[in-house]
């Protein structure tokens, strides 16, 4: 059920890689949010500052997001699994597709 690019991901015996994937997600979730919904322009907003409290994403919103994340990670993301523990900040959105990818 995960995979990227046709190949199902294992981990890594590089701590300092796991380091590099983490922050290229976040970059990457962070590039979107900037790109899609604050048009371009990255006010500075903390990655653990919540989306919806600051207003950078509403709940309609969320649903971009999920798509986002399903078509960059190829990862499938359940409805139980949009709650905000999971989509609420870059940080919580960055770990859960670590989560995923890892199971």
């Amino acid at each position: 059920m995960t995979s990227i690019s046709g190949t199902t991901e294992t981990g890594s015996s590089n701590p300092s890689s796991n380091g590099d994937q983490v922050s290229d997600v976040a970059g990457r979730v962070r590039g979107f949010l900037v790109d899609s919904f604050l048009l371009g322009d990255d006010d500075g907003f903390a990655n653990d500052e919540s989306l919806l409290d600051s207003g950078i994403v509403d709940s309609t919103g969320v649903m971009e997001v999920v798509t986002f994340l399903e078509e960059s990670f190829g990862i499938s993301i359940d409805d139980e699994e949009l709650i905000a523990d999971n989509l609420d900040s870059v940080d919580r959105l960055s770990g859960f597709v670590h989560r995923k990818l890892a199971s």
